[in-house]
This record gives C-alpha cells, sequence and structure tokens, in this order.
C-alpha cells in the first residue's frame, strides 16, 4: 500500500502532470478475418462495424438474460480489431468468441502474455509523447515509436495506454521516465478511476449487472444497431423500465472496505464497490445502490454503521 505522502505526490501527478503506470496484467485479445466486425457486431453491446481505422468503442457482452459476462476495449487498428478486458473476464470472453465464430472467418489470437500494456495518466501525457496527431476522442489509437519502442498508442479518458511487444515493456518505461513520465502505485490510477465514476468489473460490477444499472449505457451500448446476444432485455429495461438499483458515489467519514454491506435505515441496498482515500476528496467508494437511496441520501456502511452520504457520479469537485 502506498503511504499517505506517496499517494498525494502521485495523485497530483496523475491529475496534474504525467504519471506511468504498468496495466500488463489486463486480457488481451486480436481478432483477424473478413468477417471479425459482423461476428463481433452479434456479440456485443457497441456499435463494431462503425469502427473505422484507427477509432475504437468500449462494450460490455452479455448472457442471453442480459446480465454481463465482462467488458472490453474494442480497437479497430486497420489491420485487426484488438481487445483488452480485467483479467477476471478474459476466459468468460475467450470462450465466447471460440465457441460463436465456428464457421466465420475470424481468426483469434491470444495476446496477454506476449503483449505488454503501460498507462500514462494525467494532461501532460499526450503532450509528452508530441501526439498532436493522435485525436483526443478516447479509444483513438495509431501505432508510432517511442524511445525506438513500436507501440500502439490509444487515448483513454485519464491519458494515453500504450501497448508494445512484452519483451519491451521495461524499455518503454525507462523511455517514458527519461521524457519527464513519474513512476505511480496503483493507489493513484484507483483513485482516479473512482472519482470518475468508472466501474471496474469483478469489483463493482460482475454477472449480476445489467448494463443500465452500473450507468453504461451511454458509453457501452447502441439502441441503433442490429441484434445481439441480451438485447432483448437490455432494449426493454431502457425504454419501458427502471432498473432497481443504480451505480453511485458514496463520500465516506472514515475508511471502509470492499464488500462492506451499505444500509438505508434497517433495509441493506446494497454493497461497497470500489475503495479510495482521495487527497482531493476524502474516503470514497463505488457501489450499486438500490434506487430508493437517492443522491443526497443519507446511509450506513458496515458493522459499525459508519455515515456515508450517496452522491451522482462522477464525484463532483470538492
Amino acid at each position: 500500500m502506498a503511504t499517505t505522502d506517496r499517494l498525494a505526490l502521485d495523485y497530483r501527478l496523475v491529475t496534474e502532470a504525467c504519471g506511468v503506470f504498468d496495466r500488463s496484467e489486463r486480457g488481451k485479445l486480436a481478432l483477424t478475418g473478413t468477417e471479425t466486425k459482423t461476428f463481433m457486431q452479434g456479440q456485443v453491446t457497441n456499435d463494431v462495424e462503425a469502427l473505422t481505422p484507427g477509432t475504437g468503442c468500449y462494450a460490455a457482452f452479455l448472457t442471453v438474460k442480459g446480465k454481463m459476462e465482462g467488458d472490453l476495449r474494442i480497437l479497430d487498428t486497420g489491420d485487426e480489431l484488438w481487445l483488452d478486458t480485467e483479467r477476471v473476464s478474459l476466459q468468460p470472453l475467450f470462450n465466447m468468441i471460440q465457441r460463436y465464430k465456428l464457421g466465420a472467418d475470424v481468426q483469434l489470437g491470444k495476446r496477454t502474455l506476449e503483449q505488454g500494456l503501460v498507462s500514462l495518466l494525467g494532461p501532460d501525457s499526450r503532450r509528452l509523447l508530441g501526439a498532436e496527431q493522435l485525436p483526443g476522442a478516447e479509444h483513438a489509437n495509431r501505432r508510432g515509436t517511442v524511445g525506438g519502442v513500436e507501440v500502439l498508442m490509444v487515448t483513454t479518458d485519464a491519458g494515453v495506454d500504450l501497448v508494445c511487444d512484452a519483451e519491451h515493456t521495461g524499455a518503454l518505461l525507462e523511455a517514458l521516465t527519461a521524457l519527464g513520465a513519474e513512476p505511480v502505485a496503483e493507489e493513484a490510477a484507483e483513485c482516479v478511476r473512482v472519482e470518475r465514476g468508472r466501474p471496474r468489473f469483478g469489483v463493482d460490477i460482475n454477472q449480476s449487472t445489467i448494463p443500465q444499472e452500473a450507468g453504461l449505457n451511454q458509453r457501452a451500448v447502441s439502441f441503433t444497431k442490429g441484434c445481439y446476444v441480451g438485447q432483448e432485455t437490455v432494449a426493454r429495461l431502457y425504454y419501458r423500465g427502471k432498473p432497481n438499483r443504480h451505480l453511485r458515489g458514496l463520500r465516506l467519514s472514515e475508511p471502509a472496505a470492499t464488500g462492506e454491506v451499505v444500509r438505508r435505515g434497517d433495509r441493506e441496498v446494497g454493497h461497497l464497490g470500489s475503495f479510495a482515500v482521495s487527497p482531493r476528496l476524502g474516503p470514497i467508494a463505488l457501489a450499486l445502490i438500490r434506487r430508493e437511496a437517492a443522491p443526497g441520501d443519507s446511509v450506513e456502511v458496515g458493522e459499525a454503521g459508519q455515515a456515508a452520504e450517496v452522491v451522482e457520479l462522477p464525484f463532483p469537485a470538492a
């Protein structure tokens, strides 16, 4: 765990300058073949067929009942569809593709161990790379070179991701620090994610979650594309229903732990997901909360019943 002083320094880097963090553990796959977009169009929630080289999207893949099996980023690099996902959902994603691509011109390549993934976080990320030609839109991507290492540069909501061959990850990290990026601990990266209200599959959302409950419709779901697995449930809830839960922020009076029960009065309304101590906001967390606990309401967390306030996401300024 990072110390308080270290966290404050790292947080300042990722919010005011540029920090670098190795995220190579994420699951990574690649699809090639003439039918890759058509195939993925029928498997995930977003509009893959609308992608053009150098663009990408965020999506979920679902059960037939509309529950999430995982989420993923899909990039059209020009010569392949490149996918990355949380490690916990890598095997379900791999299995889904393997099972349903039979008879289609789709080749599946494993990249998790073959490629490194390094994140630059902070407002100076693109300037540090000299990546003025990399569009600011999230998921925009292009190939380039950093310190002699060939990379795929990808615009993120918080900076730039760099993908390289695994054996060059160390050299890439050295090149980035030489350019001025400072290594930061995972706690700082997670703190920024929690503040921005971006849920993490396996922590904040899971196989019981429908995308709308997690506030993912705008980012991850197309309501104009053709059919995909789980579409009926997602569309019905969007047009005619109200989700029973919503992803909310919690402002806590003291630190807490993932998994702790959230109550409103004598009723259990959720469980804590990601938790962070923000240098700007203090103790904060994400949680899927039943709709009767609305933003502005007070709730109690854990056995001690510490006070917390429910807030809309992303977290507002202090």
